[in-house]
């Protein structure tokens, strides 16, 4: 494989959550040093909302058989390809090294050995015209890790200077260094901590709302201590990292829960923002610094409860940041796979080694790069 090194790399970013919210893109200027030292600067961006149908069928997609899950992932990529495309002509982008794209993970059971990003599929580089590396995944998965969480390598090389960097998208994941023999070395510790936006924006739906602004219906609402506890005794929460989540646990674990508890939306609302609160502020060192990004950055009855139970800094970045680090981190793991460096840790999947993951995908008939 021909190993593109370069000092600057002008690439896309391009993002699907599970919390649903729509595709990030982002156009991205990344500068390397000589000593590895990287910067980035974040040109343009925009997020793509979901239209009502597309929204509905993700959401449906965990159910669908083998052949209607290969007729989605046609129809997705086709989707896909025309939000970039549309985002590169729109925002006149030319000359970009490589579109770096997660997809939209619709299974994700690593113990089964099972994850699927949709949208990956190789005829998207001549549908772009673009250079695609994508799938980042799979082949760890295939080397025994749970094929997440992918964006720490890209906490430790773009934001080093916090203790802590927290996600909170649909499901809360922490990254950090691990301090080894009396702090001559490090590892980067990474895993999700518990279910955020997914559960969230599933109450908020019943009460009419796409989410809970500010978490003001959870501000509103009262403990029950039942469901508090029965969420706090979840055997995931007693599991040793490496460790991951996906919805299909929250179907099985949590939403089962909420449908027995006989207590309002809001006061389920409540009570449930105090327990994610409290699995996250169990996981920081008093007078930690922590970078938060994820829609649930903006959540400010959230960060309230997680500030109450410890002292602790939380840095909410500018908007930006929040809304599109992982598009961010997601190119970056791509420029990584394009210079053949490891871009997975496994130190933080689990993974048998550490290893450069994805693939790359050439447009059939590349004309003059758009």
């Amino acid at each position: 494989m021909s190993v593109l090194k370069k000092i600057t790399y002008h690439v896309l970013g391009v993002m699907s959550g599970t919390s649903l919210d729509g595709i990030d893109v982002a156009e991205i200027i990344f500068n390397v040093s000589e000593n590895g030292t990287w910067d980035y600067k974040i040109i343009s961006s925009e997020t793509v909302s979901y239209a009502k149908g597309w929204k509905y069928k993700l959401q449906k997609a965990i159910s669908f058989s083998e052949q209607k899950l290969i007729a989605l992932n046609s129809e997705y990529t086709l989707y896909l390809a025309k939000v970039i495309s549309e985002f590169i002509s729109r925002k006149k982008i030319f000359n970009i090294d490589a579109v770096c794209s997660h997809g939209h993970t619709i299974l994700h059971e690593p113990q089964k050995g099972i994850t699927l990003q949709i949208g990956n599929l190789f005829e998207i580089a001549s549908l772009i015209n673009q250079k695609v590396v994508c799938d980042f995944r799979v082949q760890d998965i295939d080397l025994g890790g749970n094929g997440a969480p992918l964006v720490p390598i890209g906490d430790r090389l773009l934001f080093s200077e916090f203790d802590y960097c927290l996600n909170l998208g649909g499901f809360a994941n922490i990254s950090f260094e691990e301090k080894r023999n009396n702090n001559k070395d490090s590892k980067r510790v990474a895993y999700d901590v518990c279910p955020v936006n997914i559960v969230l924006n599933y109450l908020a739906e019943q009460l009419g709302f796409l989410f809970d602004e500010s978490g003001n219906s959870a501000r509103g609402g009262k403990l029950s201590m039942k469901l508090f506890q029965q969420l706090n005794d979840l055997p995931f929460y007693k599991m040793i990292p490496p460790k991951s989540l996906g919805l299909e646990w929250v179907k099985k674990e949590v939403f089962p829960l909420l449908r027995a508890s006989t207590i309002s939306i809001e006061d389920q609302l409540h009570t449930i923002t105090e327990h994610f609160a409290f699995q996250l502020s169990s996981i920081f060192k008093k007078d930690s610094t922590i970078l938060v990004t994820g829609g649930g950055a903006y959540n400010s009855y959230l960060i309230e409860r997680i500030k109450n139970y410890k002292k602790i800094n939380l840095i909410i970045p500018p908007a930006e940041l929040i809304e599109f680090k992982e598009a961010l981190i997601f190119a970056l793991l791509g420029i990584l796979k394009l210079r053949n460096e490891n871009n997975c840790l496994k130190s933080v999947t689990g993974a048998k080694k550490d290893h450069s993951s994805g693939v790359i995908f050439f447009p059939k008939n590349p004309l003059e790069k758009g």
